[in-house]
């Protein structure tokens, strides 16, 4: 048996790796609680009802019961409306950031590992790029353009570009040296189809884990944001907002931050539970381990 016969992975059947990926019941709670979690949000509307942020003076403050299934707020809001509805916003700034930290830095990672010329000069602009604080380039840029949806979910994929960029030109560097990239260099394909149709599927396994714990990380970040006062406008419900908004009044009313809390604790922690069950089930090295181990 030759050396290329022992390290044949046999290629994985959607049904069949989607089989062994939810066979962990972590990642198979974790993976519908945050359905959930999306699906609620989505269908806010239909869930609160007709009238989710209306003022009610005078029901101020009220704790949880059959009215405001999560208490009220400050202004006599419903706070079960306000997360429902502040789910949207987050977890649409998450998809964007992984989306666009995801695309780039899969680009620029294809560059940096590919032309040897390029990569000095790619990869010091990158470690600069992630000597920035990303919470004080997020600030400074929201500060100065205007808290927009574009402008923030670019603050944060300034910061986890260079994270995708470090991981896919590390597999790069491995996979331009196997022997099926140098054939294809050989026959005259051009430079583009050998990063795309070659070497890109090796990135692809690595790309999507990372991807969901950037997802998790945006999520927070724009919670932090909204914290800080400097994320959307106040009257543009998300969980950061709705955290910011509790804030003021946590000692009379908890649960005006227990209840965001919870769901931006939850839906991060399944996120995260999610990409560690998707690296241990692309990984080979980690699925061949737990086969000898069983």
């Amino acid at each position: 048996m030759t050396a290329i016969e022992q390290e044949y992975v046999p290629p994985v059947r959607p049904q069949s790796f989607i089989r062994r990926l939810f066979s962990s019941r972590p990642v198979a709670i974790s993976a519908a609680i945050l359905i959930v979690i999306v699906l609620v949000s989505v269908f806010a509307g239909i869930v609160t009802g007709s009238q989710p942020f209306q003022i009610r003076p005078r029901m101020r403050l009220h704790a949880p019961n059959a009215m405001f299934r999560f208490g009220s707020d400050a202004l006599g809001r419903d706070v079960f409306s306000l997360v429902l509805f502040g789910g949207r916003l987050s977890l649409l700034v998450g998809f964007f950031v992984a989306l666009v930290s995801a695309v780039f830095g899969t680009l620029l990672g294809l560059i940096a590992g590919y032309f040897r010329i390029i990569d000095g000069v790619v990869m010091r602009i990158m470690d600069g790029i992630m000597a920035i604080p990303g919470v004080l380039f997020a600030v400074a840029l929201v500060s100065l353009v205007g808290p927009r949806l574009g402008t923030i979910v670019a603050a944060i994929s300034f910061s986890e570009i260079p994270r995708v960029t470090r991981l896919v030109r590390s597999v790069v560097l491995t996979v331009r040296e196997e022997a099926y990239v140098k054939a294809a260099e050989s026959m005259g394909i051009p430079t583009p189809l050998v990063l795309f149709r070659h070497i890109l599927p090796s990135c692809i396994a690595p790309l999507i884990v990372q991807t969901t714990y950037i997802f998790a990380a945006a999520i927070l970040l724009e919670a932090v944001l909204g914290f800080l006062g400097v994320g959307f406008p106040p009257d543009i419900p998300t969980w950061g907002n709705v955290l910011a908004e509790g804030r003021a009044v946590f000692q009379r009313g908890p649960w005006t931050i227990i209840a965001p809390g919870l769901f931006l604790a939850v839906t991060v922690m399944a996120v995260n539970i999610l990409g560690d069950g998707l690296r241990d089930r692309l990984d080979p090295k980690l699925s061949r381990n737990a086969k000898v181990a069983a």
